[in-house]
Parts: structure tokens; sequence; C-alpha cells
């Protein structure tokens, strides 16, 4: 199946779902909106709890090394090190 067929079947299936869900709001309104509401709470909880499950279950990193200590000259820096040699 390529992408634009792909494409209509989504869009159509968007409208016969849309169309539905008006029919059910006009028909059974507290109960459709009741339904409705704890999708969305549903879908947002579940999303905090794999947040959460992620956050939980993830190793930390490694704490990261220290830089070892060249001594005193480490702060000095020499014209051989802080200037590119000329290309000949």
């Amino acid at each position: 199946m390529n992408d634009r067929t792909t494409g209509t079947l989504l869009m159509v299936g968007a409208i016969g779902i849309l169309a539905l869900y008006s029919y059910g709001l006009f028909q059974f309104t507290i109960l459709v909106l009741a339904i409705t509401a704890f999708i969305g709470v549903a879908a947002v909880l579940g999303l905090v709890g794999w947040i959460g499950y992620s956050i939980a279950t993830t190793s930390p990193p490694p704490p990261p090394e220290p830089e070892p200590s060249t001594g005193e000259n480490a702060s000095k820096k020499t014209d051989d090190t802080s200037s590119p040699k000329p290309v000949q």
C-alpha cells in the first residue's frame, strides 16, 4: 500500500469516527462525554507512568573521572603548543 492510499484511508477513517462520535454525543451525551474524559485522563496518566517507569529503570550515568594533574607546568603554555607550525 502506498502513501497516498494510507493517507486517504486515515482521512476517511477520521471523518467516519468523527461522524460516529457526533451521533453518539447527541444520543448519549453524558455517557459519551464520560468515556471521552476517561480516555483522555487515562492517556495522560499512562504517559506520566511510562515516563516514571523509564526514569526508575534507567541506570544513572557513571560519575565523571577527574582529569589527571600534570603538575605546575600544566598552566603554562609554550610557543610550541599554542601556535600552529607553518606548512612548508
